[in-house]
């Protein structure tokens, strides 16, 4: 059996047993930090709380009120294209970018020219024949400027190019 005789161990072994570790006293201090710590919640608490609940309560109220609405209209819209509308500008939108996008280059140039001209299709197939090549060679014209263009902006700038064909890749 090992025995220490020396003083100065035993004595920082006692001064390891504090008065305020007696069960009674730790007892009492935790009861009393308890009802401090419940008093200042009472009173500083309660007003910044209501008012934390009341920020959340609206902004869940904002949340649900905008989920409905989104599903409300995501259900109008399925509704309108299965069985579109005449009065729908949604659809409609849709399907005037549905048509544009399935046109090929060639004839939106020609939409975009009878624009600018303020014609229409049918105006230009009432025109004599010589008028209606004519605007069919400012098409023809007009497509090979934007080929041209295309070209040139490929062999302008190769590293460019390499970029954008490299990100593309990406």
């Amino acid at each position: 059996m090992l025995v220490n005789n020396n003083t100065q161990a035993v004595s920082t072994v006692q001064q390891l047993k504090r008065p305020d570790m007696d069960p009674a006293n730790a007892a009492a201090s935790a009861l009393y930090s308890g009802a401090v710590q419940t008093a200042q919640q009472s009173v500083t608490m309660p007003t910044a709380q209501k008012d934390l609940d009341k920020a959340n309560n609206r902004i869940d109220e904002a949340f649900a009120k905008t989920r409905v609405q989104l599903q409300a209209t995501t259900a109008a819209t399925t509704a309108t294209t299965d069985v579109p509308a005449s009065g729908s500008t949604s659809s409609s939108a849709r399907a005037d970018f549905t048509d544009y996008m399935s046109k090929s280059p060639a004839e939106r140039i020609r939409e975009q020219l009878l624009k600018e001209q303020g014609l229409t299709e049918a105006k230009v197939q009432a025109m004599p024949q010589e008028k209606q090549d004519a605007i069919s060679k400012q098409v023809a014209d007009r497509v090979k400027q934007q080929q041209e263009q295309q070209v040139a902006a490929k062999t302008t700038d190769p590293q460019a190019q390499t970029v954008k064909e490299t990100l593309a890749a990406i």
